[in-house]
């Protein structure tokens, strides 16, 4: 079970590398997650480079109880803490790694997340200490892992995949971000190549999310794309993790 009181599941949304729309896969599922009813909390374990504030529009700051408990942000149905809702939004966070894995930790176990069925945990690129901490302390129930159908994304993702494995945090699948847009004449473009077939064995692929500008606007404006061939896709993958874990 995972380790933090309340939450039935915990899943984490990684990548091999920067650059693939991991934190807009791991918003929009959130958000997928809350229009099939649930009870959904995203926490934002990019500590030096949060997103997820400025993807959901959040202008308000996270607050704290006497007792030190961190009180997350109602937004958009679901519950959201992270840096960007802490830290001054113009200054890095110039931490070690060991220091970075401690603060993801901290806001996952010191929040008042409340009754959740689903805690989503949008991770920093790569295989780090905040991967390590997640899978050893907070027990997750799976990982979905994001890529583009660039080979040079798919290798990292492959690894990313092979990380997962073998921290025994079992890997409900792959979303593949950016493949493939309508060009003006209709026919589809693939300026990141054409998805190529499975990702890695046991590692299904649950949705190829086409690249659409509408998704850039909206991220900058921090409304959330709740239509389109996105939003669909991110509905699909939705209803495939909420199967796999009984939800």
């Amino acid at each position: 079970a995972p380790a933090i009181a309340g939450v039935r599941h915990i899943i984490g949304v990684g990548a091999g590398k920067g650059g693939v729309g991991k934190s807009t896969v791991a918003a929009g599922l959130a958000l997928a997650l809350v229009r099939r009813g649930l009870r959904v909390g995203l926490l934002d374990g990019d500590i030096q480079g949060p997103s997820l504030h400025i993807l959901l529009g959040a202008t308000a700051r996270a607050r704290a109880t006497a007792d030190k408990r961190l009180i997350p942000l109602d937004l958009h149905g679901l519950r959201l803490l992270g840096m960007g809702l802490m830290a001054d939004p113009d200054k890095a966070v110039a931490w070690r790694g060991p220091m970075v894995a401690g603060a993801m930790l901290q806001m996952a176990n010191m929040a008042d997340w409340g009754a959740l069925d689903v805690l989503v945990v949008d991770l920093p690129p790569g295989t780090g200490d905040v991967h390590l901490s997640l899978a050893q302390k907070l027990k997750p129930s799976g990982a979905l892992v994001v890529t583009t159908p660039q080979e040079l994304a798919r290798a990292d993702a492959r690894r990313a995949v092979a990380f997962f494995e073998q921290l025994e945090v079992p890997v409900l699948g792959v979303v593949m971000n950016m493949a493939g847009m309508p060009g003006p004449d209709g026919r589809m473009l693939y300026p990141f190549g054409k998805p190529e077939g499975p990702l890695a064995p046991g590692a299904p692929t649950l949705a190829e999310l086409p690249l659409d500008p509408a998704v850039v606007a909206a991220s900058d404006a921090g409304k959330p794309l709740v239509s389109g061939d996105v939003a669909a896709g991110l509905d699909r993958v939705a209803g495939a993790i909420a199967a796999k874990l009984g939800l």
